[in-house]
């Protein structure tokens, strides 16, 4: 339970108050996904009045709209530590014992493309699963096919989500594993497929699935995608 506050404050004496509602709005929807998010409850945690937050945000849609951008951030930040992951276990020490066999530099790019993509959806489902509340804030309503590339809602490569999606697939046509006539509209059809999974893994039919049977289905989804595309 948060600590009380002294609700007539209308002044923030520790710095940047749009950061610390924005940080407060994030604690809320991870409590209780974007319908959780408001100002005044916002203000109440921070420790000022709602005219103060006012100031920065017009309304409880523009405080969900920050919240969004924030939220969006940290999924792009689990897909960039999982190609990050997935890529140095290509490079460790197995990769090269004389059971494995030498790649050539096509082949090795290819499977670099190859981890990358399938780190993208799997990065996106792990964050889902182990955050469905600031998921949920993530891609709400406040989210947009044109905010898909606001540099708020990059990770730390500077790429959104959305972003992240594209350049893989990018990465499969120059390496010549995804045909160029297929790249038009398969980041629409790759992000709804791991999307829908994770609706109905969150608050779907499929919630009750045990932990085995989840690491599963997201394994098999991600390959159906790449085979797929």
């Amino acid at each position: 339970m948060p600590p009380a506050t002294s609700p007539g404050r209308d002044t923030y004496r520790h710095g940047d108050l749009r950061r610390a509602l924005i940080e407060a709005g994030v604690e809320l929807a991870r409590e209780g996904g974007p319908a959780a998010v408001g100002v005044r409850e916002a203000t109440r945690r921070v420790g000022v009045t709602p005219n103060a937050a006012y100031r920065h945000f017009v309304d409880r849609l523009a405080l969900l709209d920050a919240v969004c951008s924030a939220c969006q951030s940290r999924v792009a930040i689990a897909m960039e530590t999982e190609q990050e992951a997935a890529l140095a276990v290509l490079g460790g020490p197995a990769a090269g014992s004389p059971a494995a066999p030498a790649l050539t530099d096509a082949e090795t790019r290819a499977l670099r493309a190859r981890l990358r993509f399938r780190a993208v959806g799997t990065g996106y489902l792990r964050f889902a699963l182990a955050e469905p509340g600031l998921f949920g804030a993530a891609f709400s309503p406040s989210s947009d096919l044109e905010s898909a590339t606001s540099a708020a809602r990059a990770g730390t490569t500077g790429r959104t989500p959305f972003e992240l999606l594209t350049a893989a697939l990018d990465d499969l046509v120059a390496v010549g594993v995804l045909p160029s006539e297929r790249r038009p509209g398969a980041e629409f059809l790759a992000w709804s497929a791991v999307h829908g999974l994770a609706a109905l893994l969150i608050d779907g039919p499929l919630r009750a699935l045990d932990p085995d049977q989840v690491q599963s289905l997201v394994g098999r989804v991600v390959t159906m995608v790449e085979q797929g595309l």
